[in-house]
């Protein structure tokens, strides 16, 4: 019997080999990630990652699961508005972690978080535990999304929710073709510059044009179970949020 096939970028591999070589791409970058992602999105990515913040609106108490969390981005941001609370950062790829719990954040939040290596598609964890499930820039990186929305869905508390930003596609022709050409020409090169991988970040961008597009992608999350699904786009776009309730 043939092993299914997914994409890896625009090149077909067999579905065992897509975690290892994800990740090698955020092994190999995770020194200079956070610097290119302020690089590649001219800060943008900041405004996203707030404008996420004020829809989830965090609240006092909650245990969030920041899923692909890499250095914390999320994870901080959420314990900085929620005041109290905990949030646990898991991601398939170490080194990325290991960044995380450098930051100055993490060493006055320690008692707030922990850092875990695991798989989006079978996350050790019980069922029912989380209050907020967010995932950022992660999920097209999954092998299979669906079986980590269902994992997503396992793991909330009834009334939990689940927020999902990541890129997307441009409904406008015109402005998709300039974004193209910045994202195909531009970042590789800047991928060679400053984290000395062009290989990885030819791979991210040609990973936003393999996910699905907005109204597909709100489809899967409704297929999983999740209710009052929604989204909103960011940046034209660009990027977008995606929101869903387990009631």
């Amino acid at each position: 019997m043939t092993e299914k096939t997914t994409h890896f970028g625009f090149e077909d591999i067999p579905e065992s080999q897509k975690a290892g070589r994800v990740q090698g791409v955020f092994g190999s970058v995770a020194s200079k990630y956070d610097v290119m992602n302020d690089a590649m999105s001219f800060g943008i990515h900041r405004i996203w990652k707030d404008a996420m913040m004020d829809w989830l609106a965090p609240r006092a108490g909650q245990k969030l699961l920041d899923v692909a969390g890499g250095t914390g981005d999320i994870a901080f941001r959420f314990l900085n508005r929620a005041g109290s609370g905990h949030a646990t950062v898991l991601d398939l790829t170490e080194p990325m972690l290991v960044e995380g719990r450098k930051r100055a954040e993490a060493e006055q939040r320690a008692d707030q978080l922990e850092w875990i290596v695991g798989d989006a598609m079978a996350l050790p964890f019980e069922d029912n535990s989380f209050d907020v499930y967010t995932i950022s820039f992660g999920i097209r990186n999954v092998t299979r999304p669906e079986e980590a929305l269902a994992e997503a869905y396992r793991v909330l508390k009834p009334g939990g929710r689940l927020m999902v930003l990541e890129f997307s596609q441009i409904p406008n022709d015109m402005m998709q073709k300039v974004y193209d050409l910045y994202s195909f020409k531009i970042i590789p090169r800047m991928g060679q510059m400053i984290a000395n991988d062009r290989d990885s970040y030819q791979y991210l961008v040609e990973s936003i044009r393999k996910f699905p597009d907005q109204e597909t992608f709100l489809g899967m999350i409704q297929a999983a179970g999740f209710e009052q699904a929604k989204y909103r786009n960011l940046s034209m776009g660009i990027a977008c949020l995606h929101s869903g309730w387990k009631i």
